[in-house]
């Protein structure tokens, strides 16, 4: 599958150092799920399975961080809670950082694990854990 341009475009934005280590998530991220649809989603690179996020990053002040939605139920370490529902991340200062082993382990995790973050709305905002 090709990047869609706008993950392309959003990565043109960057610092230097900032998009190295988004070039080396982007392409982890679409080795590791090959099936998942990437797009730009409220101004950050997120790639979908079946419309739900799975996972995506974004910069902030101080690093480049990498989100799990589903990220607090993954087996395996590396990565902290973040925010009220299952999400969990990583962040990044240097593209040397970037455990690809770690990173592939969430990924195929990520397959697995899902909360339905698709119907938030309609399940009057709990998400709801998906069975595969």
């Amino acid at each position: 599958m090709s990047r869609a341009p706008e993950i392309d475009d959003y990565h043109g934005r960057l610092a230097p150092e900032d998009r190295e280590i988004c070039d080396v998530l982007a392409a982890e991220i679409e080795q590791g799920l090959p099936e998942a649809s990437g797009k730009v989603w409220h101004a950050h690179p997120v790639w979908f399975l079946d419309g739900n996020p799975i996972v995506g990053y974004h910069r902030l002040k101080d690093a480049v961080r990498l989100m799990f939605w589903s990220g607090q139920s993954f087996a395996g370490d590396g990565l902290t809670a973040s925010g009220t529902f299952q999400a969990a991340e990583a962040r990044y200062l240097d593209a040397t950082e970037v455990d690809t082993a770690a990173l592939a382990g969430w990924l195929a995790e990520s397959r697995l694990i899902q909360w339905d973050y698709e119907h938030i709305r309609t399940n009057r905002g709990l998400v709801k854990r998906t069975e595969f």
